[in-house]
């Protein structure tokens, strides 16, 4: 019997042969690699990642799916499928024969937090390769000034290098989501771009910058940094966060590490 998408899970199932062939080739996966796919779904890149690597695991939260794919996929290579929920999965726990290049078709409904998760992680990551709705990209990737630019941009940054590395249509999935996707490839730095003294600290001035987006930083700062203590970190107190730089955002976490 046929597997019916679960809205439920956020299942939309890639079937597009050129789009497969696209992702698997940015991939590039290698046999002597430790590939670990989130949400495989019905093997669409599972099957050709898995004959290029000989091994593979594939965390997979819909029981229903698990067998299915196990059938598909017998005699091209070693697969093993984890059912658990990725979002309190440790995938640090399968970084021993090397650290874990991390696939995905992440569901919309809960991107966000499952790329910070995984960024908790990163110290067991050597890249992840993600299909997600465009526009969670485009902010992902979003440079100070542009309106996609926010607190996803400033993390994600701090952590990894971004690349988009081109968009999908609705077509290549089934059900078909009402928006287009985009694959990109994250990598983490091997030390961070910018010196942070408290990483705790700088994720509170991040947010706090950006919960009011309309309001300058003495607004939105007030309880972390008064306004000369903002002027001392070299930044405008009248900027307002979407202007701001990486840079910008570790000296202001800086400033308040020293207030504290």
């Amino acid at each position: 019997m046929a597997h019916t998408p679960r809205k439920r899970f956020g299942q939309n199932f890639l079937h597009d042969p050129a789009v497969i062939g696209r992702i698997v080739a940015a991939i590039h996966p290698r046999p002597d690699e430790t590939l670990v796919e989130i949400g495989p779904g019905q093997g669409a890149i599972t099957l050709p990642l898995l004959e290029a690597a000989g091994k593979l695991t594939a965390v997979e939260l819909d029981r229903d799916l698990v067998q299915p794919l196990q059938n598909r996929c017998r005699g091209s290579g070693e697969l093993t499928v984890i059912n658990r929920d990725a979002l309190r999965f440790d995938f640090c726990e399968l970084a021993g024969a090397g650290p874990l290049r991390v696939i995905g078709n992440l569901p919309y409904n809960i991107s966000t937090p499952l790329l910070f998760h995984l960024l908790e992680q990163q110290r067991c990551i050597v890249d992840m390769h993600f299909m997600l709705q465009k526009e969670v990209v485009e902010r992902m990737a979003a440079t100070p000034g542009s309106g996609r630019y926010g607190r996803l941009s400033v993390m994600l940054q701090y952590r990894c290098r971004v690349d988009m590395l081109f968009t999908i249509g609705p077509g290549a999935f089934n059900p078909p989501p009402k928006v287009d996707s985009a694959f990109v490839r994250l990598q983490p730095w091997p030390a961070p771009p910018v010196r942070v003294d408290d990483e705790s600290l700088f994720a509170t001035v991040v947010r706090q910058a950006f919960a009011q987006r309309r309001k300058t930083l003495r607004n939105t700062l007030r309880e972390l940094l008064d306004t000369n203590a903002i002027s001392a970190a070299g930044v405008d107190p009248a900027a307002r966060a979407e202007t701001l730089s990486l840079n910008e955002f570790a000296a202001l976490a800086n400033r308040a590490a020293r207030r504290s």
